[in-house]
């Protein structure tokens, strides 16, 4: 199973692709789109990428990581905005989309719920194998789709 995790924002989106076979575990690709301008221009930005990246990715199932608002309204309407490309492009595509919270994502793959964004990062790099350095949005992104894998199937780090 191919799964692309995504951790949205209006400036900056990480995405992660995993994949899943036999009880394995592996790295695809990941990163981070990063838009300017106008709301609508970034917009339209995240999603032509995003639609970019599930053609050439062919992912079978998408995971985002539910938004985090402390006290912004505007920050929290538009992320809804965001949120609701990623609904029209699994609409579309007839993918299964499933969310989880920041403390579901951090208890799954650190134990702990409160973990910092720097500890996910090393998780997802001891869990993947990997020795490479992650824009923290590209790794909050493979650590959603790691959760999902976690809520899912049994992997070896269960």
């Amino acid at each position: 199973m191919r799964i692309l995790g995504l951790d949205l924002g209006t400036f900056q989106t990480g995405y992660g692709i995993i994949e899943s076979t036999n009880e394995r575990v592996s790295y695809v690709t990941s990163g981070t789109i990063r838009q300017k301008g106008p709301l609508q221009e970034r917009i339209r930005g995240i999603y032509r990428e995003l639609d970019s990246i599930i053609s050439g990715y062919s992912p079978q199932v998408i995971v985002l990581e539910t938004p985090f608002v402390f006290k912004n309204p505007k920050s929290a309407l538009r992320l809804g905005q965001v949120q609701g490309i990623v609904l029209l492009l699994t609409s579309l595509r007839e993918l299964p989309f499933f969310e989880y919270s920041p403390m579901e994502v951090k208890l799954a793959l650190t134990g702990y719920g409160r973990a910092s964004k720097e500890q996910v990062r090393e998780m997802v790099k001891m869990l993947l194998g990997l020795n490479m350095n992650f824009a923290l949005d590209a790794s909050d992104a493979l650590a959603v789709a790691l959760c999902h894998i976690h809520h899912q199937v049994a992997t070896p780090y269960d």
